[in-house]
């Protein structure tokens, strides 16, 4: 390993080009860099549908969407590239048409893990480093690949968790339906992860809903129109539980969770969303590394991470197991009592 120089000045590309928890949880480093390097310029390299979330955060001062990139000819996107003029790019998430990418486009440094075989012909400086055994959350683990940038030691959990209030959103506009909603006290619940999590029973978030509005809140259940589809016939016929599948943007979703009372979901997109904008966020989760909490958590001063058994007999033997299911709806409902 080598680099580590006063980088003022100097523009960095981070790579991250796959879901919105993980960019969220990518998020930090870019606060880390801005504070040692004030004058550093940094872009963000990200799926289009993640910008959205990106655009958001503080330290960033640019984005480039990728799947807009790759549309352009191969000759062009290496000229989109280098005329950026950018010094180094860090690979947080490895993507082998990427990382040739910016090798074509000449950039100086290029940081990523020796763990993938591509890099050897493409990043000149590579970390080792292992994700998957590692006992430390998803955002420290991003920072082993700042090294080069002169970090010496992994920053804490509670260090990390600190940027997220470089998280700054906009007010944006719902349809009128949401006016009442907005001004209420409501729960958000969000029962599909697009098969990236496990989850908890679409039953149990049914028998929350209803419980939840006995207890006064209104309830909004979230996601996409497909995942609507999977439940929205299921929902009560009741009019304080809203259906908003497939009806917002994810600004829209943004909003809609920065003011609600709480969200409950399992590991994905939407309950990360929640820890950053300092919504209560109730994360519903298996104990099986390299699932568990101790590496996905949510971000957040108001954060929780809930699971039936820290201990489970299965998931410490990495046997398939459905664990979660077991959390009761009762704990989550004192959860959000709280």
């Amino acid at each position: 390993m080598k680099e580590n120089k006063n980088w003022n000045g100097k523009h960095i590309a981070i790579s991250r080009v796959d879901s919105i928890g993980d960019v969220l949880l990518t998020l930090p480093v870019t606060a880390w860099l801005k504070e040692q390097f004030p004058d550093c310029r940094i872009t963000f390299f990200c799926r289009n549908y993640t910008a959205p979330i990106v655009k958001y955060f503080a330290a960033i001062d640019d984005i480039v969407k990728v799947d807009d990139l790759f549309t352009l000819p191969k000759k062009e996107q290496i000229d989109a590239v280098e005329n950026l003029g950018i010094d180094a790019v860090v690979h947080v998430f490895p993507k082998k048409e990427l990382a040739k990418l910016f090798k074509k486009a000449l950039v100086p440094t290029r940081i990523g893990t020796s763990h993938r075989l591509f890099h050897l012909s493409t990043c000149n400086i590579r970390l080792d480093f292992t994700r998957k055994k590692s006992p430390l959350h998803e955002a420290q683990l991003n920072f082993e690949l700042l090294r080069p940038f002169g970090l010496s030691e992994i920053p804490s959990f509670e260090a990390v968790n600190k940027y997220t209030s470089s998280f700054i959103i906009e007010k944006q506009e719902l349809p009128d339906e949401f006016d009442a909603i907005l001004a209420g006290n409501y729960v958000v619940l969000h029962p599909k992860s697009q098969g990236s999590a496990r989850e908890w029973p679409i039953e149990k978030y049914l028998e929350l809903a209803e419980k939840l509005i006995v207890n006064g809140y209104e309830v909004v259940f979230t996601g996409t129109e497909a995942e609507g589809k999977l439940f929205r016939k299921k929902l009560p016929d009741n009019p304080k539980c809203h259906d908003s599948t497939g009806k917002l943007s994810i600004d829209q979703l943004i909003w809609l969770i920065k003011n609600a009372a709480a969200l409950v979901a399992c590991s994905t997109g939407p309950l990360h969303i929640a820890g950053f904008l300092d919504t209560k966020a109730i994360g519903l989760f298996s104990p099986r590394i390299p699932i568990h909490p101790g590496r996905w958590q949510p971000l957040g001063k108001h954060s929780t991470a809930l699971v039936f058994d820290p201990n489970c007999p299965k998931c410490r033997a990495k046997k398939d197991c459905d664990c979660i299911s077991d959390i009761s709806v009762e704990t989550v409902l004192q959860e959000i009592l709280k």
